[in-house]
């Protein structure tokens, strides 16, 4: 009989090329290296085996649903780790505590909707925790209850419908507290308590129709406020004269007719976005810009209402004109 002919080469080596060459674990920890970075898109299982000098943990964009309680036993040397762009949907209530030395948390764009309790009770050191981008709808008091050390405070882009009085007063150290993109309809009247550090304070992209009378009373050092993209209509009086040190005011795109403001600081203008209100550009409005003398952004979206002799010019230029009768 004829010969068999001889078979293709190409479809050969690809068979050779799928076959399984023995089971390959994404992300294995290597000996000796401080610092572990994963961004393996497959990785389910949190990596076990890192040698106990790590100070740095990312694991970051993978498909980590669950951890394990013991997932950081053995690393007492942990500073930071990054869990952020994963689908955590909960922690397990004693995860942190074998890294009391643990500085940065980044738990950014998980499933997460609560946390236990105690999650926080060892992280004494911790300066930096990152919740943005989560499910949270509330916040438990028992959170932060032993980060006397926290500077930076992320909780934006979540489902909050409230701040509780004095949740966060044990963070006597917080220099920047985020809340912006949540569903905050108003503010407590002790809801920064406490916060007697903190410089940079962001509501902005909330639901705040207005706020309490004595709201920044207690954050006397603040430098930078934002609270564009919400519902505010009116302000009440001398509500920012706490706030002698402001660098930075944005009230953009609310519903605004009357304007507050800071006393004017020593320094430099204040940095002031009062654009997207529809100003009632009389005597008051025209006086308090004269005397605080901001530096003002987006001055042509920054337009009168009324009175009618004003409706769609520009606030800035009404008040340098001077002839208005006030």
């Amino acid at each position: 009989p004829p010969p068999l002919p001889p078979l293709p080469l190409l479809p050969l080596l690809l068979v050779l090329l799928v076959l399984p060459l023995g089971r390959v674990t994404p992300c294995s920890p290597q000996p000796n290296v401080t610092r572990f970075v994963c961004t393996e898109p497959t990785l389910s299982t949190f990596p076990s085996g890192l040698p106990p000098t790590t100070v740095a943990i990312s694991v970051e964009f993978t498909a980590l649903a669950v951890l394990s309680p013991t997932a950081l036993a053995g690393l007492p040397q942990l500073q930071e780790l990054h869990l952020s762009s994963n689908h955590l949907t909960t922690l397990p209530d004693t995860l942190l505590h074998p890294v009391p030395t643990l500085r940065v948390l980044d738990l950014t764009n998980n499933l997460l909707v609560d946390l236990p309790a105690t999650t926080f009770t060892s992280t004494h050191h911790l300066q930096h925790l990152v919740l943005r981008e989560n499910r949270l709808r509330v916040l438990r008091p028992t959170w932060f209850q032993h980060l006397l050390q926290l500077r930076w405070l992320d909780l934006a882009a979540n489902t909050l419908t409230e701040v509780p009085p004095e949740v966060l007063h044990p963070l006597s150290s917080l220099h920047s507290l985020d809340l912006s993109h949540n569903l905050l309809v108003s503010l407590a009247p002790a809801a920064l308590a406490g916060l007697r550090a903190l410089e940079r304070l962001d509501l902005s992209g909330n639901q705040l129709v207005t706020l309490p009378p004595a709201t920044f009373t207690p954050v006397p050092a603040l430098r930078h406020l934002f609270l564009q993209d919400n519902e505010l209509r009116v302000l009440p009086h001398d509500i920012f004269v706490p706030l002698g040190h402001l660098d930075v005011l944005d009230l953009a795109r609310n519903h605004l007719q009357t304007l507050e403001l800071p006393p004017r600081p020593p320094g430099p203008a204040l940095d002031l976005d009062i654009s997207g209100n529809p100003w009632v550009c009389g005597c008051q409005l025209l006086a308090r810009l004269r005397e605080v003398a901001p530096q003002l952004s987006a001055t042509r979206d920054t337009l009168c209402a009324n009175p009618p002799r004003y409706r769609g010019q520009e606030v800035a230029a009404v008040s340098q004109a001077g002839d208005t009768g006030c």
